[in-house]
């Protein structure tokens, strides 16, 4: 069966109403996203594909088959690293708040473990302040392939990169447009921050999630990825950064095995703070202002990597202690939170930048 008559059935069945609707296998999931990846399937079909899986529940196996997909059609790296921490933001940025984890990778590096981070301009639904808008104002390479961001992260003075998915799935990047004129959230946002373009010998994935059934359902996706470890955070605009304010869960994973659930109680680190978060200033928003919001938020982060304590500081202290947990680079959140200060506290990660 050719690509146009494959998503032809796959669309006949998917997109019948909520009582008649179907499911489809792995293999059809995978094949009918990866001709759309190619170029091979026209916009119309391509969105009703995405729109019918929402509108009827993607299925775990559905999901699988989109992740597949996308792995098939993207550049990979193995790193030689023994650890690599992947972090995976949601692409639609933030809109809300101040994306805190924009600077973990250098703060992560200086503390041992080499760290990518990926996104891309701009995208559906938020259209929000992203990690390539900061790096962009921190006057990084934004457009470096995956070879060269291996580079980075071997390299022992570096041992951090960003990378957008341009650079490692332009057939992915190319739906972008797609996606904005969809409107809602479709399975791509799902499962595009766990394409892992860069492997080191242990990888782990680093995700934020917001509604509470989604860890083992991430957990299931990271494995089918190859990634070998799943640090699920629920976090601020579903990033990777707990509320600095209140008590939030996060679980670990090895594989699909749940190893450790814990109500992270920011207190108990020594954070104190009023706020869940860094709102945006006022005055200023995502659909006006990004490069304003990139510039603020670079001079908060290099602050807070020169030892300057403030809410920016003290999510950094949080999430880094979460990693180097998970990552049994330190026996305790008490433990990581003072080996992340430390590191703060001398300014060597601002040297990383």
């Amino acid at each position: 069966m050719n690509s146009q008559a494959l998503l032809k059935s796959i669309i006949q069945r998917i997109a019948t109403g909520p009582d008649l609707s179907k499911d489809i296998v792995f293999e059809e999931a995978r094949d009918g996203m990866q001709a759309i990846l190619r170029g091979e399937i026209d916009d119309v079909q391509s969105a009703i594909f995405l729109i019918a899986l929402r509108m009827k529940r993607e299925t775990m196996e559905e999901n699988e088959g989109i992740l597949a997909a996308i792995l098939a059609e993207s550049d990979k790296q193995q790193v030689n690293v023994d650890d690599l921490v992947d972090l995976g933001d949601p692409y639609s940025g933030y809109n809300r708040s101040i994306p805190v984890s924009s600077f973990l990778p250098p703060v992560l590096a200086e503390l041992g473990l080499p760290t990518v981070i990926h996104a891309l301009d701009s995208v559906s639904p938020k259209f929000g302040l992203t990690h390539r808008h900061i790096n962009q104002a921190l006057g990084l390479s934004l457009d470096h392939s995956t070879a060269e961001a291996k580079s980075r992260l071997e390299n022992k003075a570096i041992g951090w990169s960003y990378i957008d998915q341009a650079s490692y799935c332009s057939g992915l990047h190319d739906l972008v447009s797609l996606r904005d004129r969809v409107i809602k959230r479709t399975v791509i946002n799902t499962v595009e921050t766990l394409i892992g373009p860069l492997r080191g010998k242990s990888t782990h994935s680093i995700l934020g999630y917001v509604h509470k059934p989604y860890p083992p359902i991430y957990a299931h996706l990271v494995n089918a990825s190859g990634m070998n470890t799943a640090l699920l955070v629920r976090g601020v605009e579903g990033g990777v950064i707990p509320s600095l304010r209140q008590k939030g869960l996060m679980v670990s994973y090895n594989g699909i095995e749940e190893k450790d659930r814990v109500d992270i109680e920011p207190k108990s680190l020594g954070i104190k703070q009023e706020m869940r978060a860094i709102s945006l200033p006022k005055g200023l928003n995502v659909e006006n202002d990004i490069e304003a919001l990139a510039e603020y938020t670079v001079s908060l982060g290099k602050a807070a990597l020169s030892g300057e304590q403030g809410m920016f500081y003290d999510g950094l202290v949080l999430a880094s202690s979460l990693i180097l947990w998970h990552t049994k680079k330190a026996d305790s959140l008490i433990e990581a939170a003072q080996m992340t200060r430390e590191v703060l506290d001398s300014g060597k990660a601002l040297n990383r930048l």
